[in-house]
């Protein structure tokens, strides 16, 4: 019987994506459909993408499908046979990384979750598939250009932290979930103007879109596939891009550059920096932004309390593992002024 799950340590699997030459293409995809049997649909998918290469982190669940994944650049074609083999997923729009470099995932984790995005919301009390107006880049571009559009990120804080849309309307949120009755609040005055949402990939949008639209909100419009085919089409066309910094992944690289622009600061000393990084103390492994003289200063830590730590034998790391807190401890995602504070003591 084959394999249904990786049984590699990760470490192990780091090492091997550090040191090869492959090349391999980074994207990401998303399709909502109704499935009877999510765990069956998520066997059967892992070993035919085993098949091909991948790797990556994909959720399926009775509402479809949420994948991102790198795949062998000479294997492209026939992952792209695999997938479309699949009756619903035939023709499914695939993201592709703005940049070129394809070390994003190590491994593939496929898992079955209730929801492919956790947005806390009850499907069956309002009609999921009424979705707002997609918007390619020229159309976008031209709402843009009206002062009267109101710009709705519905990504977190630590992804508009790095970049943003010019006039962007950016929640103080940690979750998709936080972000919907708090922008919902957020309009209430501006429910009658032209609402343009975006996010990483679409996939959030889809969903807001829809729920904005039950709640009374009639011009609704999402940037068609997100922030990475925005980016793509403006290229492609040679249109003003109006998207300024770095777009956040969830993946090893952890960002892809937009525009030249940074717009973030380094969340121990404040010098310019969009450079996100997880603490090297694996107790904490807060998500931070860390500029390079920090990182040389505090052993790319996030503080010096963490980066005293790492420097300790690991047998005391592992008989101090419970008695002590850190960042990654207090702090979903890592704040500025937190970290600030933190190094302080």
């Amino acid at each position: 019987m084959k394999r249904l799950f990786n049984r590699v340590n990760n470490r192990e699997l780091k090492k091997r994506l550090e040191e090869s030459n492959e090349l391999r293409t980074t994207l990401s995809f998303y399709k909502y459909h109704q499935l009877e049997d999510p765990q069956a649909f998520r066997d059967q998918l892992y070993l035919q993408l085993s098949e091909c290469g991948v790797l990556g982190r994909i959720y399926v669940a009775n509402e479809g499908i949420n994948g991102q994944m790198s795949v062998p650049t000479e294997q492209f074609e026939a992952f792209k046979r695999t997938l479309y083999s699949i009756p619903w997923l035939d023709g499914v729009r695939l993201n592709i990384a703005v940049e070129k470099e394809g070390k994003s995932f190590f491994k593939l984790n496929i898992k079955v979750r209730e929801k492919i995005v956790a947005d806390g919301l009850d499907d069956a009390s309002f009609d999921v598939t009424k979705r707002g107006k997609h918007l390619r880049a020229p159309e976008v571009n031209a709402l843009l250009d009206d002062p009267e559009t109101i710009v709705v990120d519905m990504r977190n804080h630590y992804e508009s932290e790095v970049g943003y849309f010019e006039r962007a309307i950016r929640p103080d949120v940690e979750t998709f979930r936080e972000a919907l009755p708090l922008v919902e609040d957020l309009l209430q005055e501006d429910r009658d103007k032209n609402i343009v949402m975006y996010c990483t990939g679409g996939i959030r949008c889809e969903k807001a879109s829809a729920y904005y639209l039950h709640k009374g909100f009639d011009n609704v419009f999402m940037v068609d596939g997100g922030i990475i085919e925005y980016a793509h089409q403006c290229e492609q066309q040679g249109l003003p891009n109006k998207f300024i910094g770095k777009n956040f992944v969830f993946d090893e690289r952890l960002g892809e550059r937009i525009s030249e622009d940074v717009v973030a600061h380094c969340h121990q000393c404040g010098k310019i920096c969009d450079t996100h990084k997880n603490c090297a103390n694996d107790v904490c492994h807060v998500l931070f932004i860390q500029c390079e003289e920090c990182a040389t200063k505090y052993h790319a830590c996030c503080s010096k309390e963490c980066a005293d730590f790492s420097q300790l034998p690991t047998e005391e790391q592992e008989n101090l593992k419970g008695t002590m807190e850190f960042n990654g401890t207090k702090f979903g995602k890592g704040r500025y002024r937190a970290l600030r504070k933190s190094d302080q003591q």
